[in-house]
């Protein structure tokens, strides 16, 4: 089993029991909030607390960090852990000195990690919270893995570690402090926090009550092997492949007068980017070259970020993008293109994986790299680190554990179809009755990588609003589901006039459990979830011939 090779399922129950025997045998278990102090004389694991103070409530400033207002007054513990001699994995624990609503909610991280998201922590405070966040052992930028050049015990604290020692840590410190277990666990995290999220689903399924999981990285090292033939595939053979910024407007109209109205509402948003069949051909320039058009090596190009990476023989290693939300701040401009040839964040994530993390040579370069050598190295240098793919949830689902996982259709950075595909495995390994009893998928239309994009992008997840309250959102139906059994339904989610809040409402929808799609009634404004109804892909279909109504009516 996954958790005796790592030796850590064993241990828990006894340093756990230990810890609080000491402290509760001392007289140290604090009666409140006021105690925070006596909280640097818990005896931790392989941990050293370096902080533990009282804050006051109001504005503070976290190390390297903006000033954060608008916090109550909580306890602040911080440490480092050091599980093996080449480990030095900082942690924060926030507990609010009044107010705590008895649950616990995890920090994930994105990228590379390389930080503790402070942000994050505050959020989860306001709302009443006891939080803990990791850098996850080591301080660097998100798409930087220099630091793993030759250290694969910080590969393994990156990959697993880090994260489930740290919630094993704040669960010992919130029974110190409140002399009282939290009565719920939870993770709400995206991109490589949601491989995290499934990390723990899989390894560590006590760590959690409820999981909330968007986009997740779970595949890591297929997603970035892929991006090797990919690069080649768009521009390493041929630099005239590359796609400049200038084009991709022209390139995301030519996906939406394709696929815009097959649902009946022409919006700006591909409902189901599966039922779109775009061909990149039609931008063929006709004449001289300019960016409403594409060169024949161009169109290659992008046939291939649809298509996603392959290996010689032809096998799929990581699925494709799909079309209809690739112009804006947050689509493919930073993830795919970049300000030239290799300068894309894609990019950047293949050269730092594979020169740090995989084959131990800073010079290496992807334009010249063997795809199969590269997938196989991948997986087995670093696939038991980095991978969550483990479709057997059993031990989860046994102790009651709820997931529910989320992919913007239009994400640049993982293909949505990457989700669908460890759904699928999911219901496939523990058969669809009991996969239904403890997981979710919902698809989001027009939206991109965890939050931003054309399409209704804020339903609750990472503390995000949704116009109809919070019991609409998803984070919320997650605890409902987890507390008092309520299965999910329909999420509403939100599209803010240039996605803040404060300036008004532009759209809502429905996001459906999929397999199922949301669909016009046929009546009523476009902008109001009220007006559509979650049916099966097929039923949708059926109605794509009709004419499309304008957004607004």
């Amino acid at each position: 089993m996954i958790e005796s090779a790592f030796g850590v399922r064993t241990l828990v129950p006894h340093f756990v029991f230990a810890t609080l025997s000491i402290i509760a045998a001392a007289g140290a278990l604090p009666a409140n909030a006021a105690d925070c102090d006596s909280l640097s004389g818990v005896t931790l694991p392989h941990t050293t607390i370096t902080i533990a103070q009282s804050v006051p409530s109001g504005r503070f400033t976290p190390p390297y960090n903006k000033p954060i207002d608008r916090l109550p007054a909580f306890c602040r513990v911080a440490g480092v852990l050091r599980p093996t001699s080449d480990s030095y994995i900082r942690f924060e624990v926030w507990l609010p000195a009044s107010s705590w609503n008895e649950k616990f909610l995890g920090v994930g991280n994105g990228g590379f990690a390389g930080s503790i998201n402070y942000n994050a922590l505050a959020g989860d405070l306001r709302r009443g919270y006891a939080t803990a966040a990791t850098d996850t052992g080591h301080e660097a930028d998100a798409e930087d893995a220099s630091w793993a050049f030759r250290h694969p015990e910080k590969v393994n604290d990156f990959g697993y570690r880090a994260l489930h020692e740290t919630i094993e840590n704040a669960k010992i410190l919130m029974q110190a402090f409140y002399s009282r277990p939290t009565r719920h666990a939870y993770f709400d995290s995206c991109s490589d926090g949601g491989r995290e999220a499934l990390m723990e689903a899989q390894r560590f399924p006590e760590d959690f009550d409820g999981i909330l999981a968007g986009a997740p990285a779970n595949l890591w090292t297929h997603l970035i092997a892929a991006g090797v033939d990919v690069l080649k595939g768009s521009y390493g053979a041929n630099p005239a492949g590359y796609i400049s910024s200038m084009k991709i407007p022209a390139i995301n109209a030519a996906a939406l007068s394709a696929c815009d109205a097959q649902d009946g509402v022409k919006d700006g948003i591909i409902n189901d980017p599966l039922r779109c069949h775009f061909d990149p051909s039609a931008l063929l320039c006709k004449g001289d070259d300019s960016p409403s058009c594409l060169t024949t090596p161009q169109i290659a190009s992008l046939k291939k970020f649809y298509a996603g990476g392959r290996n010689s023989h032809g096998e799929q290693i990581f699925p494709g993008l799909m079309p209809g939300a690739e112009d804006g701040p947050n689509g493919w401009l930073p993830w795919v293109i970049g300000n030239g040839p290799g300068k894309s964040s894609g990019a950047v994530y293949v050269e730092n994986y594979f020169r740090y993390m995989v084959f131990e040579d800073p010079a290496w370069n992807p334009l010249t790299a063997n795809v199969d050598i590269a997938e196989r190295a991948a997986d087995e240098k670093t696939a038991r680190a980095l991978n969550a793919t483990d479709p057997d949830l059993q031990r989860f689902r046994a102790r009651g554990g709820k997931l529910i996982l989320y992919h913007g259709w239009n994400d640049p950075a993982i293909s949505p179809l990457n989700t669908i595909n460890y759904y699928k495995s999911v219901v496939a390994a523990m058969g669809t009755q009991n996969a239904e009893s403890f997981v979710r998928l919902y698809m989001v239309p027009g939206m991109q990588h965890c939050f931003p994009g054309p399409g209704p992008n804020s339903f609750g997840q990472l503390g995000r609003t949704t116009a109809k309250g919070p019991e609409y959102g998803i984070y919320d139906a997650l605890e409902e589901w987890v507390e008092k059994g309520t299965v999910p339904g329909d999420i509403v989610a939100t599209k803010y006039v240039e996605d803040d809040a404060a300036k008004g409402i532009q759209m809502t929808r429905p996001l459906c459990a999929y397999p199922k799609v949301a669909k016009y009634k046929g009546v009523g404004d476009t902008n109001e979830y009220t007006n559509f109804v979650c049916v099966t892909a097929a039923d949708s279909a059926a109605s794509a011939d009709r004419p499309s109504v304008p957004r607004h009516q």
